[in-house]
């Protein structure tokens, strides 16, 4: 039997699609798996070879599980909402729907291109109205619920409603921001609008001023990556920070929740880790510094007064800060260019410089700000706080390291021991003290000393204290003041949701009188509107904006800011368990059955953004009463990245032509990329195609002028624009799908980076080959024992690996195996319908072709997996390392069942032992059964 691709390809697939052989069940009786990938934006490039990557592992481990006996849930779809295709729009004119859907099936021709088992029935697509019609009822949901600290989990804003109409927010533990008050008189009083704005304070959906990355030129709000080194990382646009009035989603009140729930979660320590960085819990104190009248730092601070005059936000700057044990340091105090109260606290005569640092603070992303280590930068602001202890006025300045969306906006800067105040301390020529000591003599004028721990110095009534004695006695202080509490902090932002562009859900809310009002669910969907041009309005309205008759049923005007690319990436899990019912976003009979997925695989570019607000709307559904439970994800795992090796031709500078590379230290030369389609085996480029490749390189000429013209090889990203992408269909139709599929697991562990090269697939392509012929060696009677015992361990191997993942190690055992049937004279046939199954997580078509050529009905894709039998595991020998006074000089197999006395009496009669024992005798010689033989003197 003879290894034929193509045929198998075609014919497998046909089969497959006849059979339904990768349709989920429900309701069933078999136990459920549920493995996902994270599905995929389809860009026009269309797929390259590193993109199946985790494709292909995730359909190894669903089709072993459909063999043992699961009902397995491998769903796809596409997350089809994004700039990308505006953008396009925008230039071409073209609706986003028209190439995306060219765009869709581009990539599901090339996904079942490569045989990956999905069940297409539950496909979903994010810009489908029967799909966002549920994203728009999840945000619905989040609109119409609040965060009760005391009970810890997401409520009805119904049950808020009754606490402020019973006591007002008197005894109220919420989530917010700001800080609302109201009794429950001021409450009965209050109308509609007031009570809106009141309750906006509190809803997980909420509308509110917020600091966005805003790009003028695409006329819309970026996330934080979107926004690469101030630009958009789509078409390279400046990109300012800039306060508009945004709907976000109240992530924050569920960051303990998010925190916490890592812990049972069977995911890589690493993204863990990103998890609880991005999460930022930390504990210590509020500080309040009362805001002093501006004036010289000299005069004395009772002399002085407060900035508004009487009790207002502004008379109090506050800080949050983990080492309240270091306030003695503090020498000066540094707010956001934000902060709502800069203005306030900026005297006259600094005005113009203040403004001036505003402006261009708001030209850098909070990434690039935060990032930025190097350099520092800020301005004085005039005015003074107060030190609660000292009572010394302590300047207020502004700078751009210090972000608005982090604790309160201003920091206590401490420049002896934090490097960030150091830096502008000893840029401006600020005061620098040191109040941590050290073992080590230290000089904090030169270099800040950064120690987590120590005793206080130089810190009045903290002196002598340990740091953590220190920060308790310092909070306790500040309490009994009434200048700081004791607090926990959390860097987690809530996220900003709507985007000023077309190509997004449309948000569910209609204005009263200028009063958001979320839908009734009867009117979702609420579809995307034709409009004449995808760009803002004249007036920077966004593009919804253009629509014609834009109202609810009522007739009110709907929002114009569509979702962001993550709202339909955020649930779509849920959809794929029941994707067709139109009363529900998912039923509970079906939740409940298929539970949390069990297997996700994806790369760890989405670390935080996507998984903690996947993570949040799952918990904020369960408080509900939606689903069944808080996590999405039982096991992640992340991809590594396959590489490109990317070729190079050197062309002299100022000419067209190109030298060889052997050659290039003789020239001045640039290095360019070229197609490494048009580059062979032995890296020489085919001169023809170069010149014929695109208009530019028509004239090109060659030196050496009639030897080969070699290249040179670099490993770099894979991608188009580096034109070392290798599209995997076409390897397919060259090599067969099974020969891409092996080798992409073959390259190395599934989590690691590695270099794509075609001319490895040799291998691969050589044992699909040497497998398929197996089969004239068939025979009918019973398996050998030489043939069960290869088996046998081939079956454990393989049952060990996919708990691992470890493909290119079973890759490795089947080659092994197949190497070892080989050379035996004949293979039972039922050695081969084992082996048929045992291969096709793997390489499917081609054990659908041998299950075929057995006369095995059916597909082999729905057979059982072979049942292990550990007697075939058992060594009859074991090899003995021989060792002379530790050192190993030959080996010797022994029986399995052999005593320690039996292998010392060998050992002793073994012709090579008298060499090394040069006519001494042993002291002894010790004998670990089953592992080492030591003979010591």
């Amino acid at each position: 039997m003879e290894y034929r691709p193509t045929e198998w390809d075609a014919r497998a697939q046909q089969l497959w699609r006849d059979l339904a052989v990768y349709r989920a069940d429900f309701p069933s009786d078999r136990e459920p798996f549920y493995v996902l990938d994270m599905f995929p934006y389809p860009s026009g490039a269309g797929l390259h070879v590193g993109h199946p990557l985790g494709y292909i592992a995730s359909d190894i481990v669903g089709r072993f599980m459909r063999h043992k006996g699961f009902n397995v849930l491998h769903p796809m779809g596409f997350d089809a909402f994004g700039l990308p295709a505006e953008q396009y729009a925008i230039q071409t004119g073209q609706h986003p729907a028209t190439t995306t859907e060219a765009n869709i099936l581009r990539y599901r021709e090339q996904l079942n291109r490569l045989g990956l088992g999905f069940d297409w029935s539950r496909e979903v697509q994010t810009c489908d109205a029967d799909y966002y019609r549920w994203t728009q009822w999840v945000f619905l949901e989040l609109f119409g619920a609040w965060f009760n600290k005391g009970s810890a989990r997401a409520e009805r804003i119904e049950t808020l409603k009754e606490h402020l109409s019973a006591r007002g927010t008197e005894g109220l533990e919420a989530a917010c921001h700001g800080k609302p008050e109201c009794s429950a008189a001021e409450w009965a009083q209050m109308n509609a609008a007031e009570r809106e704005a009141l309750l906006q304070h509190f809803r997980l959906a909420y509308r509110s001023e917020s600091l966005v990355n805003w790009c003028p030129a695409l006329g819309t709000v970026l996330a934080n990556d979107e926004v690469v080194n101030g630009l958009s990382e789509r078409g390279g646009h400046p990109v300012v920070q800039k306060a508009m009035l945004q709907w976000s989603m109240r992530i924050s009140a569920f960051a303990q929740r998010l925190l916490d729930g890592l812990e049972d979660l069977n995911w890589s320590e690493s993204i863990k880790e990103t998890q609880r960085h991005w999460i930022g819990r930390s504990q210590g104190a509020r500080i309040q510094f009362r805001v002093l009248a501006a004036g010289a730092a000299g005069e004395a601070a009772s002399s002085q007064q407060p900035v508004a005059g009487g009790a207002g936000e502004a008379d109090m700057l506050e800080v949050f800060t983990t080492r309240p044990d270091t306030i003695f340091g503090a020498t000066f105090m540094v707010v956001a260019p934000e902060h709502p109260l800069l203005a306030q606290w900026t005297s006259p005569d600094q005005k113009a410089d203040v403004d001036a640092y505003c402006e261009r603070a708001a030209r850098r992303s909070e990434r690039e700000r935060q990032a930025d280590t190097k350099s520092c930068s800020g301005v004085f602001t005039g005015s003074y706080v107060e030190h609660p202890f000292t009572r010394e006025p302590i300047p207020i300045w502004t700078s751009d390291y210090v972000l608005m969306g982090y604790g309160t906006g201003a920091v206590m800067a401490v420049p002896g021991h934090d490097s960030r105040d150091h830096a502008l301390a000893k840029a401006m020529g600020l005061p620098i003290v040191q109040v941590v000591e050290s073992a080590e003599p230290v000089d904090v004028q030169q270099e800040a000393f950064e120690a987590k721990s120590g005793r206080a110095m130089a810190s009045d009534f903290l002196n002598g204290l340990s740091t953590l004695e220190a920060i308790d006695r310092a909070i306790e202080e500040l309490q009994s003041r009434g200048l700081g509490s004791r607090t926990i902090q959390f860097r987690l932002r809530d996220a900003v949701f709507g985007r000023q562009r077309y190509w997004g859900e449309p948000i569910p809310i209609a204005y009263r009188d200028g009063v958001p009002e979320g839908l009734d669910a009867a009117e979702l969907p609420l579809r995307l509107p034709a409009v004449d041009k995808y760009l803002p309005t004249a007036d920077g309205e966004p593009p919804l904006a253009r629509a014609e008759h834009w109202f609810s049923a009522e007739g009110l005007p709907l929002e114009t800011t569509t979702m962001p690319g993550w709202a339909g990436s955020s649930w779509y899990f849920l959809r794929y368990m029941d994707p067709r019912n139109d009363d529900a976003l998912v039923g509970r009979a079906a939740a409940d059955y298929w539970g949390q997925v069990d297997l996700y695989v994806g790369g760890s570019e989405h670390g935080t953004g996507h998984l903690l607000y996947s993570r949040f709307w799952t918990h904020a559904l369960h408080d509900l009463g939606h689903i069944g439970f808080k996590e999405p994800f039982k096991r992640l795992v992340n991809q590594g990245m396959i590489q490109g090796i990317s070729a190079f031709v050197h062309r002299i500078e100022g000419s067209k032509t190109v030298v060889s590379a052997e050659l290039a230290g003789g020239y001045s030369t640039q290095k360019l990329h070229v197609d490494v389609s048009l580059v062979n085996e032995r890296n020489e480029v085919d001169q023809e195609a170069l010149k014929a490749w695109m208009p530019d390189w028509s004239e090109t000429q060659f030196i050496p002028a009639q030897g080969p013209i070699r290249v040179e090889r670099e490993v770099e990203k894979m991608s188009k624009s580096k034109y070392n992408v290798v599209n995997p269909d076409a390897l397919a139709d060259q090599h067969g799908a099974d020969a891409v599929r092996l080798f992409e697991m073959f390259l190395g562990p599934i989590e690691q980076s590695k270099p794509w090269d075609t001319q490895g697939m040799s291998g691969v392509i050589s044992f699909l080959k040497k497998s398929a012929r197996m089969l004239p060696k068939r025979q009918r009677g019973e398996a050998s024992e030489e043939e069960l015992r290869i088996l046998h361990h081939l079956i454990d191997k393989l049952q060990r690996d996919v708990e691992t993942l470890s493909f290119n190690t079973s890759v490795s055992a089947m080659m092994i195996a197949v190497n070892a049937w080989s050379a035996l004279p004949n293979i039972a046939e039922s050695t081969l319908l084992d082996f048929a199954v045992l291969l096709e997580p793997f390489a499917p078509h081609s054990a659908e072709a041998m299950w075929a050529e057995l006369g095995a009905p059916g597909s082999v894709v729905l057979a059982p997996y072979p049942i292990l039998l550990p007697e075939y595991l058992v060594k009859d020998t074991v090899v003995y390392p021989v060792q002379f006074n530790g050192k190993t000089r030959f080996q010797l197999e022994m029986p399995s069942s052999a005593s320690a006395a039996e292998v010392e009496t060998a050992v002793l009669a073994h012709e090579r032992t008298a060499h090394f024992l040069e006519g001494r005798t042993p002291k002894k010689i010790i004998v670990v059964p089953g592992r080492i033989a030591n003979v010591v003197g």
